[in-house]
């Protein structure tokens, strides 16, 4: 797996251990409506945690500013300490996305859709071809390379967004409801390929879900709901807090729905 690039860290923060993501007192609305409410919370460096929260509880919205597509009212977001208003272009080289809309050209193969987002960001052809072959034989898509996106499967689409979001090395990598309409065993495909990827690359990761059943697979979990922070911890901590013994049960307690179910079965 390719190293990822690290972010210069400032030499006043060398001493202590810089977040990968550090979001402070962010709100942000639509008109009236406040889609996040002063959120914040911190995500450590090689870290995989899951932003969770039924729809519209406030993951896109976070994402888009995040990703500076939107700016935040109030507070401040830095990616491993670097401002993303005042230090925009340094923050965001180093950081990977996967929007929930599907963005690949679906008449170009899988090759030319990699080395075009490769030249984007200032990759020649042959250096592009390297990291394409390493990431695409370690999620075994290598031979499908040459084929167009439009005959893959979802889940082969997804992971070759994916691999377009690592390219250019990134340190820290979003995801927004990546598995959505994918069946289990896809599901099940690509959070293991993501869970290789921090453990090989020390890549950080925030991955934002509706579904319960992906939480297992986070190192630290935030919970999202109606643009509120209502948890933040460890899988083991949150049950702890809420007297939970699993943590659909803890969602429950924490939003107030008193099945998940009758949210369509989702989180």
């Amino acid at each position: 797996m390719l190293e990822p690039i690290r972010p210069t860290i400032p030499q006043s923060q060398e001493a202590a251990v810089v977040p990968a993501l550090e979001i402070e007192k962010v709100s942000y609305s639509y008109g009236d409506r406040r889609a996040l409410d002063d959120v914040s919370f911190s995500i450590a460096p090689g870290c995989f945690a899951v932003l969770l929260g039924l729809n519209g509880a406030g993951k896109s919205t976070l994402f888009s500013l995040i990703s500076h597509l939107f700016s935040a009212r109030t507070g401040s977001i830095r990616i491993f300490g670097q401002d993303i208003i005042r230090q925009s272009g340094h923050a965001l080289r180093h950081l990977g996305i996967v929007f929930q809309a599907r963005t690949l050209d679906l008449d170009l193969t899988v090759r030319q859709n990699l080395v075009y987002h490769a030249a984007l960001h200032g990759i020649g052809a042959k250096e592009a071809r390297v990291r394409m072959d390493a990431l695409l034989r370690s999620i075994d898509l290598a031979d499908r390379l040459n084929d167009k996106v439009r005959g893959l499967s979802g889940g082969q689409v997804r992971r070759v967004e994916i691999i377009r979001a690592l390219l250019h090395r990134p340190s820290l990598l979003l995801l927004d409801e990546a598995t959505v309409g994918l069946d289990i065993r896809s599901r099940a495909t690509i959070l293991e390929d993501i869970r290789k990827l921090v453990q090989e690359a020390g890549v950080s990761v925030l991955w934002a879900t509706h579904l319960i059943d992906e939480v297992s697979h986070a190192d630290q979990v935030v919970v999202l709901d109606k643009g509120r922070l209502v948890a933040n911890g460890q899988v083991g901590e949150i049950l702890l807090r809420t007297g939970s013994e699993n943590i659909n049960q803890a969602f429950s307690k924490l939003t107030g729905i008193a099945d998940i179910r009758s949210a369509g079965g989702k989180a």
